[in-house]
Formats: C-alpha cells, structure tokens, sequence
C-alpha cells in the first residue's frame, strides 16, 4: 500500500509539470490510433475536438500580430493528429457495431448526421463534397500559398532589415538591447512563415485522408453489414452512409475551422491590431467608397423583379454608416486633440490643473555628453535617407567604419549619433568628440569629389575645393563626368565617403580619448577564456585596470594597434617587475609588439625605410635627460630643439618628395621623448626604437638626421 501511495505521488507531480502533461496527452491520443474507444469517449473527445478548432479561430481573431501565435504550426498537427485519432476509433466503431444502428458510433456523429442531412443520405453525401472541396481547394489552398509567399519574402527581406537595424544601432537612434530584440523578432518571423508554409501540408493530407476514410467506411460496411449481418442492401447503405458522412462532417467542421484560423493567421502579416480593427476599420475608412456602394445596391434594388423591401434595409445601414463614420472620426480627432492640449496645458496627465509649466527635465539628463556626433546641415541629410544613385547611405559606411576599426585598432568605437542642425549651413557638417567640436567640412551632396593622386592641376569643369580631411585641393563635379574623371586616373568618391573618411581620421586621433576606464574593463571581460587566467593575474595584482588604460591609450596615440591584448598583457607583467612607470611599461610593451610594429610599417617592397638619429644627437638627447620614472624630463635647449625639428622637417620633406614615408628610428632610452617633440609637427610620423625592429624584418637606411 506505502509503495502504491509513493507511486500515486510521482504520478501526480508528473502531472503537475507541463511537458510530461503534455507528453502524456500526445500519448493517449498515439494510442487512440490503435485501441478502440467506447461511444461515450468518442463523444466527448470530438466534442473536445469542436471546442479547441473553435478557441482557436477565436484567439487568432483577437492578436495583434502572427507572432503572439507562434506556436501555431505545432497546434495545427496536435489538432491534425487528434482528429485522425478520432477518425480511427470512430471507423472502428461503425465497421463492428453500424449494423445495429446510426448511434453505433456515438450520439454526437448520430447528431451531426440527422441535423445536416435531414434523412436523405445523398443530401449529406453532397454536402460533405463541398465541404470538403472548399476546405481543399480554396482554404487551405490559400492559406498555403500566402504562407510560401510570405516565407520567401520574409527570407529574402532579411538582409535589408537586420542592415536597418545594424544602421539604427550604429547612428545611435536605439541601444544593443532593442537591436538585439528586433534581431529576435525578424528571427521568429522567418521561422513562424517557414514553420506555416510546411504546416499547411498538414490540412491538405487530413482533407485527402478524410475523403478516403468515407469511402472505406462506406464500402466496407455496407459489405460487412450484408455478407455477415445479412441486412438489405438500401437498408445497410442508408445506415452506413448516415453514419460516414456524420462522421465526416464532424471532423471535417472542425478541420474547416482551423484552416479558416490559419488564413486568418497568415493573410494578417502586415497588420496591426485586432482583426475587426484592421478590417473593418480600414473597411469604413472611406466614406465615399461607402457612399458608392449605397448607391450600386439601390440602382441595383430598382431593377425588374429585385425584391426591394429586402434590400431596403442593407441600403440603409451601409448609406448611415457612410453618413455617420467621418462625423464619429472627426468627433474622435477633435476629443484626442483637445486631450493633448489639456496635458500640454497641465504640463502632462498628472501636471497641476489651471495650466502649469511643463516639468523640466531632470538636471541628470545635462550631465550626458555624445562620444561622437555627427551634426549635418538640413541640405546633407538626404545622405541619410536616399542618396544619389552609385552612392551608399552615410548611416551603412559608418556602420562598415566601425566594424573596420574594430578589426584594426582592436576596441569597438562608440556608437556615431547623427542629428540634424538648422544653425548649420546647408551643406556643412560638424563632427564632436566629447561635444567639442572636432572637424567640419563642406560637401555637395549630389555631387561627386575628385583629386589627382599625383598632384597636378585638374581639367574638369566643376568647383574648386579643399578635401577637408587632408586638405588637399579638389573639384566637385556632376555625377555625369564620373567616367572621364576615372579614364584620367582621379580619384573620385562620393558625398557620404568624404564624411566618413574625415570621421576615420578624427576617430583615429582621438582614440586614446575614446578609450575610457569603462571600455577599458569590457575589453578585459570580453577577451576569450583561454586568457582570462593571464588577466586574473595581471590586473589588478600587477597593474590596475586605470594603469592598464594609460598604458592602452599611449599605444593607441601612436595608432598601435591593441587587438593583441594577451601579449600586451604578459608584456605588462614582465615589465611591471623592473618599474612602475607607465611610461617604461609602454615602452617594453612596444618591444613585444615588435612583429606587428614592423609589419604595419613595411611599404609595397617588403623593407621599413629608416631615418636614423646621428650619434650627437643620440648624446644630446640622452644627456639631457634628468629625473627617474615617469617623473623623467627632457630639458634641452629651445634653441638645440628647434635646430632639430628643422632637421627633421627637411629630411622628412625631401624623402616625401621622392615618395617616401620613412620611420624615425632612436634608442629606446629617448623614443617617447623624440615622439613628444615630432608629434607637435609631423603627427603622422612613426618614431621606432631599435628593440621595435623585429629580428625577420627588412629594413633601409634611406637617411641620417
């Protein structure tokens, strides 16, 4: 007895879970394939049957959208599945027991029979056929139909959409969480139409196969009712006819409910709200077009013959509605209307009546400041929405912009928020880091930027310009002198490439400022496991996540990529056991860069071409060193330095004018020192130390300073 009560006890917590009630019931219905059921069951499982088809034409008629139904296609072969269970029990139950009566298979089908066919069999076996065909071939066939279309659609759109939401994100215009969800929701939607598409195969095969079990139950009890049972031949095919068809239409009716549920379902794509909302709303939208439509049945009530007191009513109702419908609108617009004006008034709904000042915003929301924004002028912002032709949309390039960073330098920049300002100039754009303002330039938004690569003074008619990123002289052309502009060897690009390259340039001198304490610790978290136990080591035990910044951010001003975060890592804890100083730690860090170094230095030959430091000035700089640490300073004189930059500037100059870009090379003990100085003139030059030069690297000496 204790082990029955222990055995009842699992049973009802089974019970309680939902996926083993629901296991449990697919089960019995599996089974109900093979054992048979008694009349009173089969009465109550199709009565189970009509309810659910029911529940679920009306949950479709309520939704919203087809993905609050998502679960569909998995009902629609539950559904199909429980009814060809019910087909079977009931087959057996007319074959073995029909020969005693049209309440052999239950009182339900015995209802269904009567009620519909009216005692004539051949009334019923009619109706039945239509049924059939209209679920078949109209319903069903539709409804499959609009699935595959809307399937195909919805996969081929998707490449559109997930840009759109990759452009949204990356403008600003909604954070990672709702693109992350609109991702989500695209998902969902392939897989729900795909899901119907194959689904709606399920209704088709229950419609075949209910055809079928009508002529099996049919022929084979008429013939087992008058070879073993010995009835006349009328009497068995009315009985058994009585029977299949009622059979057949209590299945059918609910099969039919849920085939209209799925048209329903799928022809809803692209709708918003309820069905009568989206339906009739859109319906009685019109006036006029309820108007005609009065007055098409009234012409039509006139003709000879046409009972127009019938009629007369439908004319009516459809004439009021076309009179009532946009005075009950413009009723509604004014109420709404008149609402927002009170709540403008009152400052909001809970704002004090007798019309307050609206609340201020909240003294927090000043504190906020963009990363990066691009500001535009109300002429630019068809670079937004529909550039020209050849073009891409500015919001797409700086999407591709911050994927390319994040490939090249190794952290993700901040999302680029674009807005509109009217104070602006038409064609001018103002780019802000940390609200200050960066960079401008002025742009023709339908037309194309050329310069000659090699210098030259240009012979195409257009107007004369500076590129703004590098200052070099243009011309902006019309679209049509695209070709001849290319046949001469020019470089041309478009309105939204200018912006973004002179974004690139900005971005990639500012990004030691953009590299916060924050973004600093998600670079850290999001590094891959296999290193998490380097981190856990090195920070903050050797370095903090603040001195590991510092030491990031001094990479980063001399555009040295930091992607390679493990090594530069283990470079940190080697050198934060000889020294503390950030700028030492930079410096050995540097030298365990030194094959990316070289590698991003080395032209199309395949060698880095150096300028070295002449001895004496290798000793001028060393010697004029004083202090330990980061407290170290260079204290030459301002005349020696100034005889340095101009030594610098005219070599620099005269390998530049022989198309070299070459790499200044010193000691490690003075690099960060000659940086500081030729980065106030020259920013683009590369200072390297002689432990930068990887061992397998090909250098030149093309000079001496």
């Amino acid at each position: 007895m204790a082990a029955f009560g222990e055995m009842w006890a699992v049973v009802k917590a089974s019970l309680k879970r939902g996926d083993v009630a629901m296991a449990i019931g697919i089960l019995i219905v599996v089974v109900g394939l093979i054992m048979p059921l008694p009349s009173v069951m089969l009465d109550m499982m199709l009565g189970l049957s009509i309810t659910v088809s029911i529940l679920i034409l009306m949950v479709v008629l309520f939704i919203e959208k087809p993905l609050e139904l998502s679960s569909y296609p998995t009902i629609l072969l539950i559904t199909t599945l429980l009814r060809l269970s019910l087909n079977m029990a009931s087959t057996r139950l007319i074959l073995t027991q029909g020969h005693e009566g049209t309440s052999a298979a239950g009182h339900v089908i015995e209802a269904f029979a009567n009620l519909v066919m009216g005692g004539d069999f051949v009334i019923g076996v009619i109706i039945y056929a239509i049924l059939t065909i209209v679920n078949f071939k109209v319903i069903t066939a539709g409804s499959g139909r609009i699935a595959e279309v809307a399937a195909r659609f919805t996969l081929d759109a998707m490449p559109g959409k997930q840009m759109a939401i990759d452009a949204d994100l990356s403008a600003g215009m909604i954070d990672e969480g709702t693109a992350r969800a609109r991702r989500k929701e695209l998902e969902d939607e392939s897989a729900f139409f795909g899901s119907m598409d194959g689904a709606s195969k399920f209704v088709k095969g229950d419609a075949v196969a209910g055809l079928m079990i009508m002529f099996i139950n049919i022929i084979g009890g008429v013939t087992i009712a008058v070879l073993r049972h010995d009835m006349p031949v009328m009497q068995a095919l009315d009985t058994f006819t009585k029977l299949t068809i009622g059979d057949g239409l209590v299945s059918q009716i609910p099969a039919l409910v849920i085939s209209i549920s799925a048209g329903f379902l799928v022809s809803k794509a692209g709708m918003g709200g309820s069905t009568d909302k989206a339906v009739v709303g859109q319906l009685t939208g019109h006036s006029q077009a309820l108007a005609l439509s009065a007055g098409a049945i009234g012409v039509l009530a006139l003709l000879p013959g046409m009972p127009i007191l019938t009629l007369a009513p439908v004319i009516a109702i459809v004439g009021a509605a076309a009179w009532y419908m946009p005075r009950l609108r413009a009723k509604k617009d004014a109420e709404e209307a008149a609402a927002a004006e009170e709540a403008a008034a009152t400052g909001g709904p809970g704002g004090m009546p007798g019309g307050g000042p609206a609340p201020d915003e909240p003294i927090s929301t000043a504190l906020s400041i963009d990363l990066i924004r691009l500001e535009l002028g109300y002429g630019l912002l068809s670079l937004i929405n529909q550039p020209q032709a050849g073009s891409h949309r500015l919001t797409d390039q700086i999407k591709g912009l911050r994927r390319q960073i994040a490939g090249e330098v190794g952290f993700v920049m901040p999302a680029v928020r674009i807005q509109d300002n009217l104070q602006l100039p038409p064609n001018t754009y103002i780019i802000r880091v940390k609200e200050i303002e960066a960079g401008r330039g002025d742009i023709r938004p339908n037309m194309l930027l050329v310069m000659d690569p090699r210098g030259d003074a240009m012979s195409l008619p257009g107007e004369q310009t500076v590129e703004p990123t590098f200052g070099l002289p243009a011309i902006w052309i019309e679209p049509g002198y695209r070709e001849e502009a290319l046949f001469k060897g020019y470089t041309v690009v478009d309105p939204s490439t200018v912006v973004t390259t002179h974004l690139t340039e900005l971005i990639k001198d500012n990004m030691p400022e953009l590299l916060s304490f924050t973004e600093t610790q998600k670079l850290l978290d999001e590094t891959d496991k296999e290193h998490q136990k380097l981190i856990a080591d090195v920070v903050p035990g050797q370095i903090t996540v603040g001195g590991l910044q510092r030491v990031l951010q001094n990479l980063l001003a001399e555009r040295v990529s930091i992607r390679d975060l493990p090594t530069i890592l283990e470079g940190v804890s080697e050198a934060t056991s000889q020294t503390r100083s950030i700028t030492q730690i930079t410096e050995h860090v540097r030298s365990r860069l030194a094959r990316q170094i070289c590698d991003a230095n080395t032209n199309e030959m395949g060698f880095i071409p150096l300028v070295t430091l002449s001895p004496e000035w290798e000793q001028g700089f060393a010697e004029s060193l004083v202090g330990d640490g980061d407290d170290r300073q260079l204290t030459m004189a301002p005349s020696r330095l100034q005889q340095f930059i101009t030594s610098v500037r005219q070599t620099f100059e005269r390998h530049a004018m022989m198309g070299e870009s070459p790499v200044l090379l010193t000691s490690p003990l003075i690099r960060p020192f000659v940086r500081s100085i030729v980065e106030r003139f020259r920013p683009a030059t590369v200072v390297m130390s002689q432990n930068e030069i990887h061992p397998k690297a090909r250098i030149k000496t093309l000079g001496q300073i």
